[in-house]
């Protein structure tokens, strides 16, 4: 067996909060106050340039995470990986995919919830088992990964790193079956959680989503060849046609005989998590069986019955805040224009945010257009409040470039939950929602008037069968029983708003 692991390790600070708390690096101007998804995964079998389709695979995916990529290619039963920190265009060049031949490959790319950002960290992860090479790409999170690890180091288990996904390598060396795809299935009865997982083997792609189906996972077939997309703009690059969705529980293998479900467990109610459609998802994708720009147009129309605002104009908080402020506008006839312009290039500066220039950040990646809204009343369209400190920095953006009003209206409810199948959330205490009222965050980002959309007007505007969406950021309902203890607690009493 072969292994080639270059580790291309760059500035890896933490852009926003892991599990375990970790705030954002001073100079993270990116979405620090933004929810942020853990990963993406992508994988094909049988195409001579499977490498070369998975790097546009994961750069298609490169919104899901921005902290690490890598691939891992499948090469006469050989696996060779290479993976490092920072973007995909950043982490793989010409030279490098050159170095990863093969008939099939998976592909990773990366933003940390649990685990911290660093190499080790990074995905696809590889071991050489008794029935032969292995590595697996993760889009989710575990919850029961702190048991199941101390275990585990109970029995002598070295782990090199933070991630849970680690672990499952550890449980599948464990296992006493005779394949792989056998050591596997044994291997996820262990687990609970939100999970889609790609494994590479010396002879296949076993693609599986957890029994909830938190996360999207998608077939599609390009000339013959069976693809694994997180999100349907990935197939969409490479030309793919959409075939349908890893249905929640089941288990799906691509080898030499074509592609097939193994395993799937009986129906339960599903919990596909619905800030895909409302966030995280491309709004050029289809995501659970939705066209992801349409529903979040239908949430801007749902907004604009439920919170309408007397005004001269509707701006979006650019890029995510674009197809909600379009419904907002058509249902309600006030006219649509783009009010604030996004850079594109922020990044990580280089600069030192003290406190006298740290209200830069975000004017770094957001700016007003004058013109647009001076002497006007104003309506911004945003999918989220987090912790409400760029919520407030925004309206006063809007207010200093003359405009007479500013109405915030939010494409979703009051998050006062965190998540824990996968989404980078802040611990409840500083989700503005959990500890305020609306009047009350409405007077501490400075808006006139704050209005959000109702958990009814969510559900009926991305068309949620009963008990088939995991809404717990909104309502604290969460599916499956977690571990840490930060889930049903409360904090009681006043609290600052943060500043």
């Amino acid at each position: 067996m072969k292994l080639n692991v270059v580790q291309r390790i760059q500035d890896p600070g933490g852009a926003g909060f892991a599990c375990d708390g970790r705030r954002p690096q001073a100079g993270a101007y990116g979405d620090a106050d933004k929810f942020h998804d853990e990963c993406g995964v992508f994988g094909i079998f049988g195409h001579s340039e499977s490498a070369n389709l998975t790097y546009l695979g994961i750069h298609a995916l490169q919104h899901r995470g921005q902290e690490s990529a890598g691939i891992a290619s499948l090469d006469k039963g050989e696996i060779l990986l290479h993976k490092g920190m920072g973007l995909v265009p950043d982490v793989f060049d010409a030279e490098t995919l050159q170095k990863l031949p093969g008939d099939a490959a998976i592909g990773h790319t990366r933003y940390s919830t649990a685990g911290q950002s660093r190499i080790e960290n990074a995905q696809p992860f590889y071991f050489k088992s008794s029935v032969g090479p292995i590595a697996v790409a993760h889009n989710g999170n575990l919850v029961n990964a702190e048991e199941v690890r101390a275990e585990l180091e109970s029995q002598g288990a070295i782990f090199q790193g933070s991630s849970d996904t680690e672990l499952l390598l550890h449980l599948i060396a464990r296992e006493k079956g005779v394949t792989a795809l056998e050591r596997i299935q044994s291997a996820l009865e262990r687990v609970r959680g939100a999970y889609t997982l790609l494994f590479l083997t010396q002879d296949s792609i076993v693609a599986v989503r957890d029994p909830l189906g938190f996360r999207p996972l998608l077939i599609g077939n390009l000339r013959g060849k069976t693809v694994f997309a997180s999100e349907s703009c990935a197939l969409d690059l490479i030309e793919a046609e959409l075939v349908r969705e890893v249905e929640p529980g089941e288990m799906v293998v691509a080898d030499a005989k074509g592609v097939r479900t193994v395993q799937r467990i009986p129906p339960q109610r599903r919990g596909q998590c619905i800030f895909e459609l409302i966030y995280f998802a491309r709004p050029d994708s289809q995501v659970f069986g939705r066209n992801v720009y349409k529903t979040r147009k239908e949430l801007g129309k749902r907004l604009a019955i439920e919170q309408p605002a007397e005004a001269d104009i509707v701006i979006p908080v650019p890029d995510s805040g674009v197809p909600a402020a379009l419904g907002f506008s058509e249902q309600s006839g006030i006219p649509y224009d783009m009010g604030l312009i996004r850079s594109h290039y922020v990044g990580r500066t280089f600069i030192e945010p003290s406190q006298s220039i740290r209200h830069f950040g975000v004017k770094l990646k957001l700016n007003p257009v004058k013109h647009v809204v001076k002497g006007k009343r104003v309506v911004v369209v945003d999918d989220s409040i987090v912790r409400g400190t760029t919520s407030r920095k925004i309206v006063k953006m809007v207010r200093d470039a003359g405009a007479r009003e500013v109405h915030l209206r939010i494409s979703a409810p009051p998050t006062r939950w965190p998540c824990y199948y996968g989404i980078d959330t802040p611990v409840r205490s500083e989700l503005i929602a959990a500890t305020h009222s609306e009047a009350e965050i409405a007077r501490y980002v400075t808006a006139d008037s704050l209005g959000y959309l109702s958990e009814k007007g969510m559900h009926e505007a991305v068309r949620a069968e009963p008990r088939s969406f995991c809404d717990a950021c909104f309502t604290g309902e969460y599916l499956v029983q977690l571990a840490p203890p930060e889930a049903g607690a409360v904090r009681s009493g006043p609290e600052a708003v943060p500043g």
